[in-house]
Formats: structure tokens, sequence, C-alpha cells
């Protein structure tokens, strides 16, 4: 189905480029689409969503998962050693960004493409489209920085957008999705195309909620009082609330065009490129957390790390544990936002005072954090998590906590490795080391730019590096301070 629908949008782009009319029907393809309804957009921007898909190369897919050291690279070392500098961005503009600005386009334009009965209500429509055009772009800022934001997606009319700064972009987001959640209608038809919430606006409402509030961690330093109002706004507009609630994107196990990635890698392609890492299995082993034998592939008994960062090849199979089979099905579903991340970020936010309830509201969060991430992952009964609780290192304290609520997200979130990225760079924690062969001495702090970009946006790209800084790995974003 992705790789149908992306030639579907396809034809229809590159049919819409000329006009037939000057050479009669003789360049016209009787089989091509000339136009693409909303429902299929918005299928084929969700099927490139963020931290689901391989866009481009792997090294662009896992990087973050390499650089908060989730996993090890075996035969192949690259990314973890921090050798890609430079990373696209043009798929995400003209595939799914430009997508979901059409969607907006057809519903505000009255196009039939926009139809209600075969789409969903035209505010819905229009609301999910802007929810996710904020989605992708915070994600693209969050890489690189100042990114071209407003004068993007133009079309004909903006070949040299300039870049905006990332403050200006946060504030824009912060609006955007507060607005598109409250143009949701429950009470309408849900949108249609949407394997991602199945046409559920109240979900989409809590989605857009809950990104706001993820956001809102982003400003701690540098712009604290934004951030904490944004929060509390978030909070209060309905976040998260329980397990059962999770987002997540599913996978088809049904159609090879839509396996999870992960499957792919290990079972279509046999590459076998990825193995849970020792900082993973150093940390969870002594402290016998049960979600290890979850996490990596069981061998005679045992989780077996890769040393993470040797610029020497392994091969792993047999040797080193796979990451586990919850993650690696053709229909495993990849993890968007949990509940215990909720709860997480509540802890941090009472441990940071930005919620009132000091430590001891830090304290239950984090436990509850802990016990949802348990039972996410199906290892949760009673006394196991009393006894894993109660373990020196494991159990509150006021002197450490925040290491300690930032190691337990960065645990919980495994595989989800751009926010734990994200978190790293802003906490400093976990406590982790750079590569032992990196190609820099560092973990990397952004990503750096398309290597066209300084030939074909040259007077943006320069404007932006003079702002930002060096267009390197090393380079921090403005609310990494």
């Amino acid at each position: 189905m992705k790789k149908i629908l992306s030639l579907v949008i396809g034809s229809a782009m590159l049919f819409s480029a000329c006009d037939p009319s000057d050479f009669g029907d003789i360049n016209v393809n009787p089989t091509a689409v000339s136009s693409v309804p909303n429902s299929a957009l918005l299928t084929n921007s969700l099927q490139q969503l963020p931290g689901t898909a391989f866009p481009g190369t792997a090294g662009n897919r896992h990087s973050a998962d390499m650089y908060v050291q989730y996993i090890s690279e075996g035969p192949y070392p690259g990314s973890s050693l921090y050798t890609n500098q430079n990373f696209e961005w043009a798929p995400h503009y003209t595939g799914p960004l430009f997508n979901l600005q059409t969607i907006i386009a057809n519903a505000n334009s009255g196009s039939p493409l926009a139809e209600a009965g075969v789409n969903g209500s035209k505010d819905n429509q229009t609301a999910v489209a802007r929810i996710l055009k904020a989605y992708f772009f915070w994600w693209l800022t969050d890489r690189f920085g100042d990114i071209p934001y407003s004068e993007a997606l133009k079309g004909n009319g903006q070949f040299s957008p300039k870049y905006d700064a990332q403050k200006d972009i946060y504030y824009d987001l912060f609006k955007e999705l507060k607005e598109a959640a409250a143009q949701i209608k429950t009470g309408e038809a849900g949108v249609k195309g949407d394997q991602f919430l199945d046409g559920n606006m109240a979900q989409w409402k809590k989605f857009a909620n809950t990104t706001r509030l993820f956001m809102s961690l982003r400003l701690m330093k540098n712009d604290n009082a934004k951030g904490r109002a944004e929060m509390a706004d978030a909070i209060s507009s309905g976040v998260i609330s329980s397990n059962t609630e999770n987002i997540a994107y599913k996978f088809l196990a049904s159609d090879p065009n839509n396996f999870n990635p992960w499957y792919d890698n290990y079972t279509t392609s046999l590459r076998n490129d990825y193995a849970i890492s020792t900082v993973m299995t150093n940390y969870m082993s002594p402290i016998n957390d049960p979600r290890l034998s979850v996490y990596g592939e069981v061998l005679s008994g045992k989780v077996v790390g890769l040393e993470y960062g040797l610029n020497t090849a392994k091969n792993i199979p047999g040797a080193y544990s796979r990451i586990g089979e919850k993650f690696r099905g053709a229909g495993s579903p990849a993890s968007i936002y949990s509940y215990a991340q909720v709860l997480f970020t509540f802890a941090e936010a009472a441990k940071q005072g930005w919620i009132g309830g000091g430590d001891g509201l830090a304290s239950t969060h984090y436990d509850n954090a802990i016990k949802a991430s348990f039972e996410n992952y199906g290892v949760y009964n009673a006394p196991n998590y009393t006894t894993y609780m109660g373990q020196s290192g494991v159990t509150y304290n006021t002197t450490t906590g925040l290491q300690q609520i930032m190691t337990q997200k960065w645990v919980h979130l495994y595989l989800n490795g751009f926010e734990s990225w994200t978190d790293w760079r802003r906490t400093g924690f976990p406590m982790i080391n750079p590569a032992i062969n990196g190609n820099i001495p560092s973990i990397p702090r952004r990503m750096g730019y398309p290597t066209n970009e300084k030939s074909i946006n040259g007077k943006s790209y320069t404007e932006a590096v003079a702002r930002q800084g060096a267009d390197n790995l090393t380079t921090r974003v403005w609310w990494d301070k």
C-alpha cells in the first residue's frame, strides 16, 4: 500500500506539472491518476511518520537510537561512530509536509478531493493535517535547529525559503497545535485513511496536547516562563492519562510494503545490523530489570550486549542479542507516546518546580511511571515491582532525583531514540560516554544540514549558520543550553 500510494501521489504531481493539451492526447497516460483524495494523502503522510520509517538510509532512521546507545552496530559500524555529518530533509518537505499542506488547501477551497463522505468532516481533515504538520516540523527543528518554516511549502512561489529561528518556530507550533485541537469536532465524522488513530478525534486532541506537553520541556533552560505556561495549558486541555491511551504507529503484518523496518532488516533482508548495547545491559542486568528480556533477545538464558562505539565489524546472530521480538515482528507497532512518558514528565516538572508538590509528588510520579512502564511491557507483578523499587539507586532519592527520573525514562523509551536524545541534550542524563572510536570526541547535539543546501539555498543557509553556529554535530540548538 505504501509504495502504491507513493506512486499514485507522485503520478498526480507529475501529471499536474505540465499541460497535456499542448500535444493533444499523445502524452496522456490513460492509467495515471490525476487527483488524490485527502484520505490517501493522509495515509501516505502517516506512513512516513518520524521514527517509524527509513527515510532514505538506515543511518538517518537509527542515528538517534545510537546517540543514546540503545543499540550497537555489528558488521557495518558507521552511525554509532558519528560518521553521518549531514542528513536529508527533502523527503519530508516534498512528501508528507507537502501532502498535509495539500489536504488543508483542498479542504479550504471546497475541492471534491476533500468531500466529507469519503474523507471525514472538513474541519477534522484540516485539524489533523495541521497537527501532523506541526509534529513533522517539531521533529525537524529539534534535529537541525533553524529550518525553513514560514516560507516553506510555497511551491512555485518560493524556491529559496528563509530559515526561521527555532524560537519563532516553537512559538508558532504551540499556537498551531492549540488552535488545531480546538478546531476538532468530535461530534462530526472522523478523518478517513487514518491507520494511526483510526479516526478517533478525541484521541487526536490528546495527541496534540501531549505534543505540547513534551515540547514545553525543551524550554526548561531557555524560556522558562513560556515553557511552564504551555505545560500548564497542555495538562488542563487533556493529555494521555492511562496505558489504554498509549499512541503507537501500527505496521501491517499482512502488507509487505508496510512491514516494521526492524523486521525488514532482520528477517526480510537478513542483515542483522544491530544488537542491544552493553550500555543497556550493563545498567539493567545488575538491578534485575524485568524489561531487559523484552528489550533484547535471550541467548542461553541471558541477554548479551554488544559493546558500543567500536570500529571493528562484529557478526551478531547467535553471539549478541538482537532487539527483542516485541519490537521486530512484521506488525510490531512503533511507540510514539506513552502514559509512562507522561508520568516521567510530571515527575521532572515537580522536581524542577514547574508543578506543585516538590520531591514528594516527583517521587510518586516516578514510582507510577516505572509501574506504567512495567505494565506496558507486560512484566508487571506486584511483588517483583516492590522488590525492584526497593533497590539502591532505584528508590527515589531527593539528592539524585532528576538523574533517576531521566535515567529511568531513558530505559522506558527504548528504541524511541529521538526523544531520549533530546532528553539527554536537555539534562545531561543518562550519564553516557561518547563512542570509543567516534569520529568526534562528544555525543552529537544536532544533525548537519543537507549537503546541497549551501549550493541551492546559499543565502538562507549562510544566514542560519551565522546566527546559530557552525553546521556540524556539536553546535547546540536554541533550547539546548
